[in-house]
């Protein structure tokens, strides 16, 4: 199986409703007077970073990494569980955790600490409090609404060409922002949000198929520095920024940049500069 396929199979289990068919970014639960977002994602050595890596950097991408689902959600972090595997280079670990959970003002709640042998895999758990309901999801888009992304897409492509070459600034694939501010502004706004991690048009691609809707974009007009241009940005993914649409008449309340537009759901999900896009295949990052 592939990610798509054991996801599927996935939701042919016991689900809580607040699991979103496991269609979302994040579970939501309610509990008593509050809602609880939760999200959990895994590094793996050699697949999300690099070996020769600084481990203060690996511990930094996998928090904020978290933190994004939680931004797509407009919710603000509670606390984080930890999953750490051990290795020779756990104090650097600790400092980079240290650093990131302070930077986000997010305390440590437990987790599990394992031994074994390489590659080595770090997990974590992100919780969160809900600010604004209905609790935005990847679902909800409507025709006319417009089609907006923050930041800028490719960053983390080339700060990976950076790392990967030894010269330039890593820092956009090494230390992501989750644009938590952002989404906790931007939560009562939208009428469909997530972040964009395994590339543009993937992403894009399940926001459509998520909202029954067909997203156009102008290719265009994705903000992609210069450099990154001709490369593979859009599909590339690790850029961590918020993806979501607006009604057309609503003013964007954040720094962000229109893409395209929402339209009814027509031969396809997905219609880049006019041409049709009916697989997602090749579109981004899919585990095999």
């Amino acid at each position: 199986m592939n990610e798509t396929d054991f996801i599927a199979a996935l939701r042919a289990l016991p689900l809580h409703p607040g699991a979103r068919g496991l269609k979302d970014d994040a579970a939501v639960l309610d509990i008593g007077s509050e809602i609880l977002v939760l999200t959990h994602d895994v590094l793996v050595e050699g697949r999300h970073y690099l070996p020769s890596q600084d481990m203060a950097d690996v511990a930094w991408k996998l928090v904020a990494t978290n933190l994004s689902d939680l931004a797509a959600k407009g919710a603000r972090p509670l606390g984080v569980l930890l999953g750490h595997m051990l290795g020779g280079d756990d104090a650097r670990f600790l400092a980079g955790l240290d650093e990131v959970l302070s930077h986000y003002g997010v305390t440590l709640l437990g987790g599990d600490t394992v031994a074994g042998d390489a590659p080595r895999s770090f997990g974590l758990t992100a919780i969160g409090a809900a600010t604004h309901t209905p609790v935005p999801s990847r679902a909800g888009a409507q025709p006319g609404d417009a089609l907006w992304v923050t930041g800028t897409i490719g960053a983390a492509l080339l700060g990976f060409e950076a790392l990967r070459s030894g010269t330039g600034d890593p820092a956009a694939y090494t230390r992501p922002l989750a644009r938590l501010p952002e989404g906790e502004t931007l939560a009562p706004h939208v009428s469909a949000m997530m972040d964009v991690s395994d590339g543009l048009l993937l992403d894009a691609f399940r926001m459509a198929e998520a909202s029954g809707v067909s997203l156009a974009i102008d290719s265009a007009a994705v903000p992609v520095g210069e450099k990154a241009r001709s490369m593979d940005c859009l599909t590339w993914g690790d850029d961590y920024e918020l993806l979501f649409t607006l009604p057309a008449e609503t003013p964007c309340p954040v720094a962000a940049t229109l893409i395209g537009a929402v339209e009814p759901r027509g031969f396809a999900p997905l219609f880049v500069d006019g041409e049709a896009v009916a697989n997602p295949q090749g579109l981004g990052y899919v585990h095999r």
